[in-house]
């Protein structure tokens, strides 16, 4: 079957920066964590292939190690929502209508009506702006994400009749949930997971932008958006950079998960 052409660019252009992050832990053309101001605002050139910023730091370098902050933080947000809100829907589906459903489901509803950015800002308020809050508030958001989407998943599975026959064998609803249920959705998650990345990615770079994220010295790509305000009419190149790198990032992540949902779908995969 020939995978679809979104799903091979957003591959690419994913890879791409999970590459380079890879990098980045073993070389980056310079120290991100040395100021040197004699060289501030530099255009490109052989020293510098992009340029350097106010402090004088390799432009190249600071996207290099920013993707690495970026994305550790939405893999470990993600994965926080997964490991949480998959679990919670697969519970409440197993227990339609009764008091544990209508538990979780409303403590859901509850998380959702506090976006991101104000869990970020009542963290911060407790414990300080850092890379680990932004995880901690991401992370939180997304897990009621993941319970609903679980949940309405697992209700039509649950209404099949292998699970009724594997219920009259005796099975218990957790043994369905792990056997049977969560088996059959899992393309679902995988692909609710890909959009997910692509929104802590752009949650990370928020949050650093108002200061709530990554700290100093730590590169962010938000906190660099932020630090090019100041030269936005003097030299656009400083907030042009990380801008494009935060959507061409954000852009793979959808483009691989439309393409996912589209090779994991077997109804489209029939109509091919």
């Amino acid at each position: 079957m020939r995978l679809p052409v979104q799903l091979i660019t957003g591959t690419i252009l994913t890879g791409f920066f999970v590459v380079t992050v890879a990098l980045s832990f073993f070389w980056t053309p310079h120290d991100v964590t040395i100021l040197t101001i004699a060289d501030k605002l530099q255009t490109p050139s052989g020293k510098y292939w992009l340029g350097t910023d106010h402090f004088g730091r390799d432009m190249f370098s600071m996207l290099m190690v920013g993707a690495r902050t970026s994305i550790a933080v939405a893999i470990v947000a993600v994965g926080i929502g997964m490991g949480v809100g998959v679990p919670l829907g697969l519970m409440a589906a197993a227990n339609r209508g009764s008091l544990l459903d209508e538990v979780i489901m409303r403590g859901n509803d509850l998380v959702f009506a506090f976006p991101s950015l104000v869990i970020a800002i009542l963290i911060t308020a407790v414990f300080g702006p850092s890379a680990l809050n932004a995880i901690l508030a991401i992370g939180i958001f997304n897990i009621p994400v993941f319970a609903r989407v679980t949940r309405g998943a697992a209700l039509s599975i649950w209404t099949l009749d292998y699970i009724l026959a594997a219920r009259t064998c005796g099975k218990r609803a957790l043994r369905i949930s792990v056997e049977h249920i969560l088996p059959n959705i899992a393309n679902l998650l995988i692909v609710q997971g890909t959009i997910q990345f692509s929104l802590g990615i752009l949650a990370e770079a928020g949050l650093s932008y108002v200061g709530l994220g990554a700290q100093p010295p730590t590169p962010s790509w938000g906190r660099m958006l932020a630090d090019a305000q100041t030269y936005i009419y003097s030299d656009a190149r400083l907030a042009f950079l990380p801008g494009i790198a935060i959507v061409l990032m954000v852009l793979g992540l959808n483009l691989m998960g439309d393409g996912l949902r589209d090779f994991l779908d077997p109804r489209i995969r029939r109509e091919r």
